[in-house]
């Protein structure tokens, strides 16, 4: 019976003076997995990082050849149209037939629009 009361001592003792030892330790083991944790944390930060600069490039490098084909487009249609003004008439004929406004403004003077106004002016007739 002396036995057992003194093994119960020895391991309530041993406990007791294992306990500051083990409190070392599981803050030792939180620390490492803090760490771990913030190292994994940052080297995710990075690669997203790295993807979103990357996405932005593609995203440019999209964005510059959509930009080349429609100035290329823009080149063929203008000199199949005989140049700026033609090229500048059809997109204006363009932006009429897309609006469904029954009313068309012109400019005009005197009543007549600005294109016919020179062709009925009165004419002065030379001095003799």
């Amino acid at each position: 019976m002396v036995g057992i009361i003194i093994l119960i001592f020895v391991t309530g003792f041993g406990l007791l003076a294992g306990c500051p030892a083990y409190n070392v330790y599981s803050q030792e083991q939180a620390g490492r997995a803090a760490l771990a944790e913030a190292q994994s944390s940052r080297q995710i930060a990075v690669l997203e990082a790295r993807a979103r600069l990357e996405s932005a490039k593609m995203l440019a490098d999209a964005e510059v050849v959509r930009a080349e084909g429609a100035a290329r487009a823009n080149r063929i249609l203008q000199d199949s149209l005989g140049g700026p003004d033609g090229y500048l008439r059809y997109l204006q004929i363009q932006a009429i037939d897309a609006k469904d406004a029954n009313i068309i403004y012109v400019p005009t003077e005197g009543g007549l629009p600005l294109l016919e106004s020179n062709r009925l002016a009165p004419r002065t007739s030379p001095a003799p």
